[in-house]
C-alpha cells in the first residue's frame, strides 16, 4: 500500500468519524433539549478556554516531533551523500591509473553499492543490523586500493586521498547503520495519538452541527491532524518506508545509475 494512499485514507477516515459523531450528537441533543432555554446550549466561557490551551500544548508537541524526525532524516541523507560522493570520487581519482586497475575499483564500487541497496536498504527500513557483507566489500575495495604501490607522481597524488575516501564511506556506512530504525520511541507515539484523540474528542464539547460551516471546519481540523501525524509516521523513518526507491537514495541512483539499474 503506497505512502499517498494511506494518507488519504486516514484523512478521509478522521474526516468522516468527526462529522458523523458530530452530526449524531447535536440530532441527539436536539430531541432531548427541545423545550430547553437557549442559554442551556451555550459552550462555559471556561471551557472554550480549556479546549484552546490543550490544542495550543498539542500544537507545540506535534511541532516539535515533526522538527526532530525531519531533522533525523536531514541527517541519514547527509550520510548516504556522503558516502556516495566518497565512492564516486574514488572513480574519479582512479583515472590516473591503468584500465585494468580502473576496472577492478569500478567493479568493486558497484558491487558494493547494489549490495547496499538490494540487501542493506530493505533491513534498514525494518531497522535490523546490517550484516557484515558490506564492511567485507570495503574491506577488498582498501585492499584493491593499498595493495598496488604507485608506479608514478600521478598514482602516488591519488593514492592517499582514495585510502581517506575508503575511510570515509566506512564511517559513513557505520553512521548509517546506527540511524536505521525509528526515530521516535514508543511512549511519544503513545502521548501523540492520545493527544489527537483528546484534541479532536474536544471538538464533541463545542456543541458544534448547527451550520454547515462549523460541520466543515469541524472535518478540516480533524484532516490536518491526520496529516501532521502522517507526516510524522512518515519520516520516523529516516530512510524511508519503500526501500531503495525513496528519495533517501537518490544519491546512490544519480553517481551510480549502472549498479541501481531495476530498483
Amino acid at each position: 500500500m503506497s505512502e499517498w494512499l494511506i494518507l488519504s485514507i486516514a484523512m478521509v477516515a478522521a474526516c468522516a468519524v468527526v462529522l458523523a459523531v458530530t452530526l449524531l450528537s447535536q440530532r441527539r441533543r436536539a430531541a432531548r433539549a427541545e423545550g430547553a432555554e437557549p442559554h442551556q446550549a451555550q459552550t462555559p466561557e471556561v471551557l472554550e478556554y480549556m479546549t484552546m490551551m490543550i490544542g495550543v500544548i498539542y500544537a507545540i508537541v506535534l511541532g516539535l516531533a515533526i522538527a526532530g524526525v525531519w531533522e533525523a532524516r536531514s541527517a541519514a541523507q547527509d550520510d548516504v551523500r556522503r558516502e556516495a560522493q566518497a565512492l564516486h570520487e574514488i572513480t574519479q581519482r582512479a583515472e590516473v591509473y591503468p584500465r585494468a586497475v580502473q576496472e577492478t575499483l569500478r567493479e568493486d564500487i558497484e558491487s558494493y553499492v547494489s549490495y547496499v541497496l538490494r540487501e542493506e536498504w530493505p533491513r534498514m527500513v525494518k531497522g535490523e543490523v546490517l550484516p557484515s557483507r558490506g564492511a567485507e566489500l570495503i574491506d577488498k575495495l582498501r585492499e584493491d586500493i593499498a595493495e598496488r604501490a604507485p608506479a608514478d607522481d600521478l598514482e602516488a597524488q591519488a593514492y592517499q586521498p582514495m585510502l581517506e575516501r575508503v575511510a570515509i564511506t566506512d564511517d559513513a556506512r557505520n553512521e548509517r547503520a546506527q540511524n536505521a530504525g525509528a526515530t521516535l520511541p514508543a511512549v511519544v507515539w503513545f502521548g501523540l495519538i492520545i493527544g489527537a484523540l483528546i484534541t479532536v474528542g474536544l471538538i464533541f464539547t463545542m456543541r458544534l452541527g448547527r451550520s454547515t460551516r462549523e460541520l466543515v471546519v469541524a472535518g478540516l481540523f480533524s484532516a490536518l491532524i491526520a496529516f501532521l501525524l502522517f507526516l510524522v509516521w512518515d519520516f520516523d523513518a529516516p530512510f524511508g518506508r519503500a526501500g531503495a526507491g525513496t528519495d533517501t537514495a537518490e544519491a546512490f541512483r544519480q553517481l551510480f545509475p549502472g549498479a541501481t539499474q531495476g530498483l
